[in-house]
């Protein structure tokens, strides 16, 4: 058993997942979270509770050897069901390679099994109901209040792990104690989300197509659906709190909400009997990227997951990029554990390493999920969108090992790091959708001279940045 004595602050997805990986290296793991034991209370009301996992997040859960036990709490999701304001819908692939889908999973499912998981092992304990306050980093002291019977208290650790989400009190205490140059941004969208539903029938059977994430694209908002394992769908709605006809801030009525609904989503609407109360009963949340840098103090304390790098949801990564940061981190320690033991290395040296090869790919998948709003809300209606997104899943169909749309590079390649995958699929999107306008290619053509093409400016715009980058 390692000596080192550990603190994880926040029990969420991406501290259950450290905590587990740690104990199994053989640390000493202490996680704090200030919410209630979420398998004992229900804390998901108006909070997302289903998730988009894909192949960055399954690679973490083979890490840590419970793959078996998290594939029966998904349902596969092969591609968008876009419905248009007729009601008419129609099946857009993920990928035009027949194994590559994405999964709805329980947020909850998925956080208890990875608590239950660590909690298996003798050298990790968990705390409820204790909220962290405020962080003495120099030192490694985190000050925590006790919900349960209400008391302060201070406990020190040999290195500290913030991964206690967007409002992050380690990253809070990085900013206001001003003991080392620290840069943080949080820059919110206009649009806001709220959670709805889609009930199961009487017979517990899904109303509409269960194996599919549904969109109801509007151009400045829309609707997505994610099946739950009971028959449920979880809605979302992203919408403007200030700008539009319709917006957060004036759908104050049960009869402006119904005329909204009617008039852009009436055939969610018809699924959705109980839209008025849960419009009325769950909050109205908003959406923000969060940067920062640096995620470390010395050797005494690191920031992980969204405390590092909070992302919107509209790539589906968020919760694969936080898993994504145990496995690299995993892999950084694993060089550096047989020095660590020895003394001829430190925490320091292993903090310093991760966050140099990780935080441009967390930068980068960042990016991506702004881009994906404006796809997701208002590209897949247009139609030289679709005829894009036609080519590459015919091209991804014939020549599968050749080629990968930016997507694909994004969320089935889980050894492409999220950095490349967005430089070299910007340059690819750019590439079809220059040659498409310009009338050089279209689906129709003979599809190994488009490959050809595409690959060729594709290069030659990377070559071009690559140049621009260097003057």
């Amino acid at each position: 058993m390692n000596k080192t004595n550990i603190h994880i602050i926040g029990g969420g997805l991406c501290g259950s997942l450290l905590a587990l990986r740690l104990g199994q290296r053989g640390y000493s793991i202490e996680v704090f979270e200030k919410r209630p034991d979420l398998r004992k209370t229900d804390i998901s009301a108006g909070r997302s509770i289903n998730l988009a996992f894909s192949d960055r997040g399954i690679k973490a859960m083979k890490m840590i050897g419970i793959l078996d036990k998290v594939m029966p709490l998904c349902i596969p999701m092969n591609g968008r069901m876009l419905h248009d304001i007729e009601g008419n819908t129609k099946l857009a692939p993920y990928s035009g390679r027949t194994h590559e889908f994405i999964n709805s999973i329980s947020r909850g499912g998925l956080n208890a099994l990875l608590l239950d998981e660590a909690e298996k092992l003798d050298n990790v304990t968990i705390h409820f109901n204790h909220k962290c306050t405020k962080v003495d980093f120099e030192n490694s002291i985190s000050h925590f209040y006790n919900y349960t019977d209400k008391t302060e208290f201070s406990k020190q650790a040999d290195v500290i792990f913030g991964t206690d989400g967007a409002g992050s009190a380690l990253r809070k205490s990085y900013y206001l104690e001003k003991k080392f140059l620290f840069s943080f941004s949080q820059n919110y969208l206009t649009h806001g989300y709220k959670e709805l539903s889609i009930l199961p029938t009487e017979k517990g059977d899904y109303k509409t197509y269960k194996n599919a994430l549904h969109i109801w694209a509007r151009g400045d908002f829309m609707l997505i659906a994610l099946p739950n394992l009971d028959g449920s769908f979880t809605v979302t709605l992203f919408l403007s709190f200030d700008d539009g006809e319709y917006n957060f801030n004036n759908l104050t009525s049960k009869e402006r909400v119904l005329e909204f609904f009617t008039k852009y989503f009436k055939d969610a609407l018809e699924l959705m009997p109980n839209l008025i109360n849960d419009f009325f009963e769950n909050p109205t949340s908003a959406l923000g990227t969060v940067k920062c840098s640096p995620w470390h103090y010395k050797g005494n304390t690191l920031l992980m997951g969204d405390a590092a790098h909070a992302i919107v949801p509209f790539y589906g990564q968020g919760m694969n990029a936080s898993f994504e940061d145990v496995v690299e981190f995993d892999k950084i320690l694993d060089q550096h554990e047989e020095d660590l033991l020895t003394g001829k290395s430190d925490w320091e040296t292993i903090f310093k390493s991760y966050e140099n090869s990780r935080k441009k790919d967390t930068d980068a998948i960042a990016d991506l999920a702004i881009d994906n709003f404006f796809e997701m809300r208002d590209h897949v209606n247009s139609s030289i969108f679709r005829k894009k997104r036609n080519l590459e899943m015919s091209l991804e169909k014939n020549f599968p090992k050749e080629f990968s749309s930016k997507y694909s590079l994004v969320t089935f390649n889980e050894n492409v790091v999220y950095h490349e995958a967005m430089t070299k699929g910007r340059a690819q999107d750019k590439a079809i959708l220059n040659m498409i306008s310009d009338n050089e290619i279209n689906e129709k053509g003979d599809l190994k001279t488009i490959l050809a093409k595409v690959k060729a400016e594709t290069n030659e715009i990377l070559n071009e940045d690559k140049v621009a980058k260097n003057m």
